[in-house]
């Protein structure tokens, strides 16, 4: 009940009140929204992106949103990775759903955890926790949060940055595909290249 109530109150005509209150303060409320919601996953990060682009510019906006996304993550993830083998974990490394997915990101790394971050409905947030918990390489995590946020946050600002032009413009819908594939094209060769670095 208290969540829903909580809900209530982000709305993208609030978020930017907010963002206009506290202008002086330069991009840091911007950064710190979508950080926060990565460690606090009941908050809305599509609207804090939409309202980054609406009052920052489209790539500014962008920029800003993807800094505080990226940071969160890291910041669940190091956490978690420092903790998880407290007891406070214990219950979560032995569920059956955290099992499988830990087993996925272990067995598929970058690739797994990249395709999971680039869509916004994504539990990103478990995402981050489970990988903490998992033995997925801080290298491929790091890597797949970068390029996977990149696409994800890029994608939310574009569309709420111009909504009627994206639908007027079908081939601005297909250069975020086009850039999705680029991107987890060179998030792999990197991983190839980390992956031939150890060995040698």
């Amino acid at each position: 009940m208290y969540f829903e109530t909580l809900k209530g109150l982000f709305t993208l005509e609030n978020i930017l009140k907010v963002l206009e209150e506290y202008a002086a303060l330069g991009p840091l409320p911007g950064i710190l929204l979508p950080m926060i919601e990565a460690i606090l996953p009941v908050f809305p990060l599509i609207l804090f992106v939409m309202a980054n682009a609406a009052a920052f510019g489209l790539w500014k906006g962008f920029i800003i949103s993807w800094i505080g996304a990226t940071l969160g993550a890291f910041i669940v993830f190091f956490t978690v990775r420092k903790l998880g083998r407290q007891r406070f974990f214990n219950f979560l490394t032995k569920h059956q759903k955290v099992k499988k997915l830990m087993n996925w990101i272990e067995r598929h790394g970058f690739g797994f955890i990249f395709i999971l971050l680039c869509f916004p409905f994504s539990p990103s947030s478990l995402i981050n926790l489970v990988a903490g918990l998992s033995r997925v390489s801080t290298q491929q995590f790091v890597l797949a949060v970068i390029f996977g946020k990149l696409v994800m946050i890029f994608t939310i600002s574009f569309i709420g940055y111009d909504l009627k032009s994206l639908v007027q413009q079908p081939n601005k819908t297909i250069f975020v595909l086009i850039l999705m594939f680029l991107l987890w094209y060179i998030g792999k060769k990197i991983e190839r290249r980390i992956h031939t670095e150890k060995i040698d």
